[in-house]
């Protein structure tokens, strides 16, 4: 049907297989992460757990299978059963088939994960959680190596990606003035949530390097998401710009998925004729059945255009409420407006910390707390041993350390918080798994204690000197000791 030539881009089959094996990688990621933690964090037993949060507001839930009832082995076969779709995409088998069988895998991995983000609570509140399930709904249309990429979707991929780069430039520009005076990164790097191997080496760029890093940043949120919608070669250019500014942050931080998914979406601004002329090796005929018959007549079928146009129209009508978000004086960060979590409003970091303050949990062995001898409990992510290089955990997702990093912004005066102090008095091996280090060795300590300290990257003679990666300053006791009742 020549009439709906114009549906199809058949330059954006390379396109097509980074979006839709990057998103499913990322699926994956999150569902392996979640089978590994969130029983020890909201299962049945957990810090926060799922059967009693939907007790309590079972109605007024959001979608999700566990609805009707939760339990720790039906969790782990929604992650199982995620991980095993999202392996099946990332090899590029449904594409194979007709376009409705990828549509049907992405729309299970959407309904699964979805089902796990409304039931997670604190645990699964930030905004990487929404992008991957609203980029998992679109990429589902993207159909099958039979069909063409449809171009309402590859500009609706555009568009989620530019709501996310703008909406993060706006929440900047709005929020601390140290954005404005381009002194954010003499901070940032230090203060981050989760420091990388390399945050320390960016924290002690020269100070000159750092404006330059925030002018390049805004550079990127603000001006070159526009170009996104430009003719090709300027489209390919901007999203290259982005890929490479978020590369820049995967190498300084660990920000779960957060970086990763606007690298894959910015190839739905990239045609093959011009990554084909960056590497004459990629072929500009990856799938010969996606090109238009000599005629100039789309093979497409109409069914596939109905779907695909009635998503493309459900997205367009809900991008009403982010894009006056995007203009509103008071500017939401990172929300919803519907249930189902689609055509979100996204943004991070408006405001940065200056100094870090971190919780020490310790414990002891002794009766009497006051001659105890403390030992300090170690976490995988966040800051502890002041002599260990951190680790590179993105695009892998450790929440723990994550909420950890908030309590001395909020309150250290959690809920979840005193119930994991009081599972690190019983020993609790689901909660000890996701530390990197328990002083006990699985005993139960008698008493437990959180101290306050501020860190800071050592200077390069401080570390000549003493080989320490971080300068800590103890500063107060937080929470006394605290124990478990004699008969427990």
């Amino acid at each position: 049907m020549d009439w709906v030539g114009w549906f199809d881009a058949p330059d954006y089959g390379i396109a097509r297989e980074v979006l839709q094996r990057g998103i499913a990688a990322v699926y994956f990621i999150a569902f392996l992460s979640g089978m590994n933690q969130f029983p020890a964090l909201l299962g049945e037993h957990g810090l926060l757990p799922a059967p009693r949060f939907l007790g309590r507001y079972g109605r007024l839930a959001m979608p999700t299978l566990f609805r009707w009832r939760y339990s720790d082995r039906l969790l782990r076969a929604v992650c199982l059963t995620g991980m095993a779709i999202a392996v099946t995409l990332v090899a590029g088998l449904p594409q194979l088939g007709p376009p409705w069988l990828p549509m049907i895998a992405f729309l299970a991995l959407w309904l699964l994960y979805m089902s796990i983000v409304n039931v997670g609570q604190t645990f699964y509140s930030f905004g990487w959680e929404i992008l991957l399930l609203e980029a998992g709904f679109i990429v589902a249309f993207l159909g099958s190596n039979q069909t063409a990429p449809p171009k309402t979707i590859l500009i609706l991929l555009a568009w989620l990606l530019f709501r996310l780069e703008f909406g993060a430039g706006m929440i900047k520009i709005r929020g601390g003035s140290e954005w404005r005076d381009l002194t954010a990164l003499y901070y940032h790097h230090e203060t981050q949530p989760m420091p990388g191997p390399l945050s320390r080496q960016a924290h002690l760029l020269p100070k000159p390097l750092h404006k330059v890093e925030v002018l390049g940043n805004h550079f990127a949120q603000l001006v070159v998401p526009f170009f996104l919608f430009a003719p090709q070669p300027l489209a390919s250019i901007a999203a290259g710009i982005i890929i490479f500014t978020q590369l820049w942050l995967v190498a300084t931080g660990n920000f779960a998925w957060l970086n990763w998914i606007p690298i894959v979406l910015a190839f739905s601004a990239i045609s093959d004729p011009v990554l084909h002329s960056l590497v004459p090796a990629i072929p500009l005929d990856l799938h010969p059945a996606e090109q238009p018959s000599a005629a100039g007549a789309s093979d497409t079928p109409l069914w596939w255009l109905v779907i695909v146009l009635a998503a493309s129209l459900l997205l367009v009508v809900l991008s009403y409420w982010p894009v006056r978000n995007l203009f509103a004086h008071r500017q939401l960060m990172n929300a919803s407006f519907n249930r189902w979590q689609l055509v979100n409003t996204y943004g991070a970091f408006g405001t940065v910390t200056k100094r870090r303050i971190e919780m020490v949990v310790e414990g002891t062995l002794t009766e009497d707390p006051d001659d105890g001898d403390w030992r300090e409990y170690g976490f995988k992510g966040k800051p502890g041993d002041v002599y260990r290089l951190p680790r590179q955990w993105a695009p892998y997702h450790l929440r723990l350390d994550w909420l950890m990093w908030f309590l001395p912004l909020r309150t250290v005066h959690e809920e979840w918080f005193y119930v994991f102090l009081g599972k690190l008095l019983e020993a609790d091996r689901q909660v000890l798994k996701l530390l990197r280090h328990d002083p006990f060795d699985g005993d139960r300590p008698r008493w437990v204690r959180v101290r306050s300290c501020i860190y800071r990257f050592s200077t390069r003679a401080e570390y000549r000197e003493t080989r320490q990666r971080w300068i800590r300053t103890p500063l107060y006791e937080v929470i006394p000791p605290l124990s478990l009742p004699p008969d427990q």
